[in-house]
């Protein structure tokens, strides 16, 4: 009989060779993406305006670090009800960057490109919880 942890991780195997569940959050392949969008949202930011250091700025890297410790969070929870909750405040973190990266783009935030990147990523990571979610 599984339990519900090794039923949580068997159900998203990550970056493990078929059949080999993970065995660590840091193998799952949304956990990897979203480091990269994390990573991406600071270095975007950097060249935000510097009084937005406490506004759109703080806004984008919080959510992008939110979306990985989620994660994270969730895979060392004791039940898949606990983990599918976590993801769900992952995805919405990466909706939040996703909307915020439209603002910085009105606003003329930032090297169109890079947004567009971050944007990218954002939505692949979303479409990714939302995956693991249907899977949990």
């Amino acid at each position: 009989m599984m339990t519900a942890i090794s039923d949580q991780r068997s159900a998203i195997r990550a970056s493990a060779p078929p059949g080999r569940v993970a065995k660590s959050y840091r193998e799952l392949q949304v956990w990897q993406r979203s480091i990269q969008l994390s990573v991406a949202l600071y270095r975007l930011t950097d060249s935000f305006p510097r009084q937005e250091i406490y506004g759109l700025t703080n806004q984008l890297r919080r959510a992008g670090v939110s979306v990985a410790s989620n994660i994270a969070e969730g895979y060392g929870r004791a039940s898949k009800g606990e983990y599918r909750n976590f993801i769900g405040m992952a995805r919405g973190s990466a909706l939040e960057i996703q909307t915020q990266l439209v603002i910085a783009r009105e606003l003329g935030f930032g090297d169109p490109r890079v947004i567009s990147g971050a944007e990218q990523l954002a939505e692949e990571t979303g479409k990714m919880l939302w995956a693991m979610m249907q899977k949990l």
